[in-house]
């Protein structure tokens, strides 16, 4: 446990300073939060300063079950004190709507209590913006690429963090330099997306807090009205920020440094998340110009922009989509349950483990027909393991039944059966606007304080993917091995 405080307390340290950095729009602006934003980064940095130093000559993890232990805390206590910026500028009064807020932005969700944001002060927009895009990329995925040397079994780290990622085939003697590199592509694109909207005439403040939010698949922004303020051309760049935020940042390494060899292993995956989302426009497309009465280039435009936000399960609206056609609305609900890629940012189930859903029931359906014939699953043109099959299968069951709870548990918190449906698929797959009052340009505001932390752990079991948080409530979890 000593070992445990020592890592977050290196975490904490990197948080106060990212607060730190939230002076400089503070005194660009002279919006009057300096003195909340330095509080809050100098007690953030102190806390985790003490820690690293109290617990400096700590012995290294060894156990597995402290990682899966390590990366939960990690996340809860870095949302923890990421309320402080919010609660000492005063922007949320009180602690519930606080790490709500926050959780939201380190599981890099987008679903917020905050009905007016234009109005907010410009450190705490920065904040807001910051904790989605080192939340989108995962804060220990961070850590380990920057600072390699924890001593600690980081294969662990990695799988009980990103269990989303594509590590089938991963060895861990190559994580460290994949995690470097895949950082290295992510903080390209943002720096690419960054120029790209201030070329088209946008402010490079806005340009900075928008490529933040979408890059990460977050969502939040600066704006009441998400997008729809911006050009044209600015939703389009946008739109292609998400769609590059959902494919697999490996992939994206292999293909900027031309080792075509490699990008073989995952072109099912690249083609299946491409053909949804093609598939998927033309569908919405089509029904905003025949159904809603939508021009065709409003269409287009929307039509684009959402559907790539929905399956990468951003949240940004190019519009207010709570009175669309209920047919596009479940399309919707599927596209962010799919996700993008596995190792990207988005959220939802992934695009890998879909297709090995629906290649396994092919299996079992040929195995019916066929009961002697060997059809193995397969995946890039390789059978997959019987125990991946397995684990896909369990942690889709898993997800469905997280689900069906939340579900129920907001209706007992007092939520109509619709915002509940709605709030908990939106927070449990990072898409952020639910459906009701928290869905379009509306917020999570009037929801109860349960209800809120109801969803504050939702966000959380989705960023982890649900068997990182479920294994900590296991009885042999706690026993001494």
């Amino acid at each position: 446990m000593k070992y445990i405080l020592r890592v977050i307390g290196i975490l904490l340290m990197v948080e106060g300073v990212l607060m730190l950095s939230c002076l400089i729009p503070a005194l660009h602006f002279g919006d009057g939060t300096w003195p909340a934003v330095t509080a809050s980064g100098l007690f953030t940095f102190n806390v985790g300063l003490l820690l690293l130093v109290s617990f400096r000559k700590a012995r290294t993890l060894s156990d597995r079950r402290m990682a899966f232990l390590l990366v939960v805390l990690l996340w809860v206590v870095l949302a923890l004190f990421g309320t402080l910026p919010f609660l000492a500028t005063g922007t949320v009064r009180t602690f519930t709507d606080a790490f709500f807020e926050s959780m939201s932005g380190v599981a890099s969700t987008g679903a917020t209590i905050l009905p007016a944001v234009e109005h907010l002060p410009s450190s705490v927009l920065l904040w807001r913006s910051m904790t989605q895009w080192f939340g989108g990329f995962g804060i220990v995925l961070l850590v380990l690429a920057i600072v390699p040397t924890l001593g600690i079994n980081k294969y662990s780290l990695y799988t009980a963090e990103a269990s989303g990622a594509d590590n089938t085939g991963k060895q861990a003697t190559s994580m460290a330099s994949t995690l470097r590199q895949t950082l290295g592509v992510y903080i390209l694109l943002t720096g690419v997306f960054i120029f790209v909207l201030w070329k088209t005439g946008m402010h490079i403040w806005d340009a900075v807090n928008l490529t933040f939010t979408n890059i990460s698949s977050g969502g939040f922004s600066i704006y009441n009205d998400s997008l729809e303020s911006l050009t044209s051309v600015q939703q389009y760049v946008i739109a292609l920020a998400m769609l590059l935020s959902g494919v697999n940042f490996a992939l994206l390494y292999n293909f900027l440094t031309f080792q075509w060899e490699r990008l073989r292993h995952k072109v099912e995956q690249l083609l299946f998340y491409l053909i949804v989302t093609g598939l998927s426009i033309l569908f919405v497309v089509f029904s905003l110009r025949w159904q809603m009465d939508y021009t065709w280039g409003e269409s287009i435009r929307c039509g684009v922009v959402q559907t790539i936000s929905l399956i990468t399960t951003t949240g940004s609206l190019a519009t207010d989509t709570s009175g669309w056609w209920v047919p596009i609305t479940f399309l919707g609900v599927l596209l962010s349950l799919c996700g993008g890629m596995a190792g990207s940012t988005t959220g939802g189930l992934k695009a890998m483990r879909v297709i090995i859903l629906v290649r396994n029931v092919r299996k079992i359906l040929r195995d019916r027909l066929h009961p002697h014939a060997v059809n193995p699953v397969r995946l890039n043109g390789q059978p997959v393991a019987v125990h991946i099959v397995n684990n896909v299968m369990v942690i889709f069951l898993v997800y469905v039944a997280v689900v069906m709870v939340g579900i129920l548990l907001l209706m007992l918190s007092g939520i109509n059966a619709t915002e509940s449906i709605g709030a908990t698929i939106a927070c449990i797959t990072g898409y952020g606007p639910g459906l009701g009052t928290s869905g379009g340009f509306g917020c999570y505001a009037a929801f109860t304080p349960a209800a809120k932390w109801i969803c504050s752990f939702l966000m959380l079991m989705g960023r982890l993917e649900c068997m990182t948080v479920l294994v900590l409530l296991l009885p042999s979890f706690w026993r001494r091995a």
